[in-house]
């Protein structure tokens, strides 16, 4: 009896150790935008949810989509290059950056073209030219498959979808375990993201401690962690047939040592979509537009603009 008490004891004692010790604990919203909300950022409920955003500029409508773990200040170097031009909009998505999780706890590409539909609309958007990276390219993709009458340009920069042989990254591997992904919503090391990120990104020496410690923090946002998971383990093989169906002039653009997304995918975009083009950079990785900001926004540039005078 008193052996079974002291067992009990250990592990009660192993337990709030753990707790107190090891314990990620969440961050409020409000804490949050206090660090990383901007001067201009904006916050309009989107299908019960207050989605934060952002617009710049003056100009033809630009929409720019992050991808997974990312938030819309990977589109800040973008947005200071291009919004002289342009009206540049971005967001952060659902389950991401301040705007946090769905209500409906639904990650399927259905239930963010929904959002999609419904942030443009109230914005009042009845035509625009779309990017997006990663999780966002590949939104984008499928909107502008299913919504020709809106996107007049697309650009795609490493968008997931194509099915490939890679194993998923580690924090996503984790999320989709039964048995590991508890564990991530209980404790969560900054060393994660800091792995992460040195793997969508070729030149490590790029990534800045307030980058990261963005990327954390912002990973911290009350739900986002459940939101992940629910996310990593809810994911469906993306329909590629509806790359076809893309009416938009499209420029790829793609990080030649993507360690997540195979490089040869942007061939295979390109000979899918009727009116595309490839860019591959040889210096940058998963996101190229935060990575090397200056030589993709210039390219993204000169394509609208082309574009637009073609039309």
């Amino acid at each position: 009896m008193r052996k079974s008490i002291k067992i009990a004891g250990l592990v009660v004692t192993i337990f709030i150790f753990l707790f107190y010790f090891l314990h990620t604990p969440d961050i409020s919203v409000e804490v949050l935008k206090s660090a990383y909300a901007y001067s201009d950022s904006q916050f309009m409920k989107v299908e019960g949810i207050p989605v934060h955003y952002r617009i710049r500029g003056e100009g033809p409508d630009l929409v720019l989509l992050h991808g997974t773990a990312a938030s819309l200040h990977t589109w800040e170097e973008w947005t200071t290059l291009l919004e002289q031009d342009f009206r540049v909009i971005s967001m952060d998505l659902p389950a991401f950056g301040l705007t946090g999780p769905f209500t409906g706890n639904d990650y399927s590409v259905e239930s963010y073209l929904r959002f999609l539909q419904q942030f443009t609309n109230q914005l009042q958007l009845d035509s625009f030219s779309l990017a997006g990276n990663s999780l966002g390219g590949l939104i984008a993709w499928n909107y502008a498959a299913q919504y020709p009458q809106q996107v007049e340009r697309l650009i795609l920069l490493d968008p997931s979808g194509i099915p490939t042989n890679k194993p998923a990254p580690l924090a996503m591997r984790l999320a989709r375990n039964s048995w590991t992904s508890p564990l991530l919503l209980f404790f969560t090391p900054k060393s994660l993201f800091e792995k992460s990120l040195k793997e969508v990104y070729y030149d490590s020496s790029k990534i800045k401690q307030k980058v990261l410690d963005r990327y954390y923090q912002l990973g911290l946002r009350e739900g986002n962690r459940q939101a992940f998971v629910d996310r990593q383990r809810s994911l469906s093989k993306a329909d590629t047939s509806l790359l076809r169906n893309i009416q938009a002039p499209t420029l790829i653009q793609w990080g030649k040592h993507d360690q997540w997304i195979p490089v040869e995918h942007a061939a295979h975009f390109a000979k899918a979509i009727p009116n595309a083009k490839a860019i591959i950079y040889e210096n940058a990785g998963h996101i190229p537009m935060e990575e090397i900001p200056l030589a993709t926004a210039k390219d993204a540039k000169a394509f609208l603009i082309d574009s637009l005078s073609v039309n």
